[in-house]
């Protein structure tokens, strides 16, 4: 795999392993048991080597619908957090099945974004990760489909557990993300017909290749994979995309000749708390910035003040994450606004002693500091 040219054969210190439906089961419901014993085996075969593994599973939906005996996928919201609920534990059996031989102990952390966007929560979450990984356990991750009504409709359309899988591979600091689906790498559809082996960068015509899936379990296809490589690649984590049916793929992967598509990572991964910033948010609004506020955010790395903003968008309060847009609107960065938006209007365009004079007990002006901004 010409891949191996951007790997280091030193043994990754962690990865995330994300796993499809279409990779666990046969049909609805069905758990494909002898793949899922073979995955199991070459993790353990990962952990023995030195490197720790973080599994983000799909197939609780699935598998309660194979239960309910449903041949298509519910559209009420309701019935999928059903089918979810009584999927669940019979993933996590499946799995502490699969690891018992090994003498590994599974753990099922469930989680839905709510949980990545409070500050508090995600380093709760993250110290959680951390010490199961202490514990000598494998942490089995899934969208807490049960309890998140936004998130399962948003399956619909975006494919949450991949999306979940690099925010994952972020929130931990994974060296790799390993998504393993029936897809065996990016196919370039329109040249070739050959899987694309190495992505340097995720241009528009990388993002053409991908298509959306047919499948009534799977809730996303390569366009959510692709989605998903883009957020962990800016954190630093290399991602492979590949087939889960290919035997010993892992192993392959890792030796730099495995069959799949490589995407490699940016140079320099931001800082944890600029991470959070960037990938684990929902914006409450948006500020708008005038021309010359642009250059200073982006190329000179400083604070937004007052005399740059414009405007607003949306209701936000201090201390609420927005969005930062120049003036054609388009978003070039995200932090956290000191200033609600309701106090924007006054503010805007006024320099630091006229804003000293609206808020005379106030010792910060700035609208966003720079340490709360992060560039996207």
């Amino acid at each position: 795999m010409p891949a191996a040219s951007s790997l280091s054969h030193a043994r990754p210190r962690r990865v995330v392993v994300k796993l499809g439906t279409g990779v666990l089961t046969t049909g609805i419901g069905q758990l494909d048991t002898t793949r899922i014993k073979a995955v199991c085996a070459e993790i353990a075969a990962l952990r023995a080597g030195g490197t720790e593994v973080i599994v983000v599973s799909s197939g609780a939906v699935g598998l309660g619908m194979g239960a309910l005996q449903l041949a298509r996928k519910p559209k009420d919201v309701s019935k999928k957090q059903a089918c979810a609920a009584i999927g669940q534990s019979l993933l996590m059996q499946t799995w502490q099945a699969g690891f018992a031989p090994h003498g590994f102990t599974v753990a099922q952390v469930l989680l839905t974004h709510e949980d990545l966007r409070d500050r508090d929560r995600y380093l709760g979450i993250k110290q959680c990760l951390e010490q199961l990984i202490a514990y000598g356990t494998v942490p089995i991750i899934n969208e807490n489909d049960t309890v998140s009504a936004a998130e399962i409709r948003a399956m619909l359309k975006f494919g949450d557990n991949d999306t979940l899988s690099a925010m994952v591979a972020s929130l931990t600091q994974a060296d790799y993300l390993v998504i393993l689906s029936t897809a065996p790498g990016l196919i370039d559809m329109k040249g070739t017909k050959e899987i694309v082996p190495v992505v340097e960068r995720i241009t528009p015509e990388i993002e053409a290749m991908a298509g959306g899936t047919t499948s009534e379990t799977a809730t996303g296809g390569m366009i959510s994979k692709i989605s998903a490589a883009k957020l962990a690649i800016k954190a630093g984590c290399g991602v492979f995309i590949a087939s889960g049916s290919e035997p010993r793929i892992l192993e392959k992967l890792f030796a730099g000749r495995g069959p799949g598509t490589f995407f490699v990572p940016s140079g320099l991964p931001m800082e944890a708390k600029k991470r959070w910033l960037a990938f684990f948010q929902r914006p409450a609004g948006t500020i708008v910035v005038n021309a010359c506020a642009v250059p200073v955010l982006r190329d000179q790395g400083r604070s937004l003040l007052a005399v740059g903003v414009t405007g607003n968008e949306g209701e936000f309060a201090a201390g609420d994450i927005v969005n930062i847009a120049g003036p054609d609107k388009e978003v070039f960065a995200r932090g956290k606004a000191a200033f609600g938006s309701a106090e924007i209007p006054a503010l805007a365009g006024k320099h630091g002693a006229d804003v000293a004079r609206l808020y005379p007990a106030r010792k910060r002006l700035e609208v966003v500091h720079r340490n709360d901004l992060v560039l996207l």
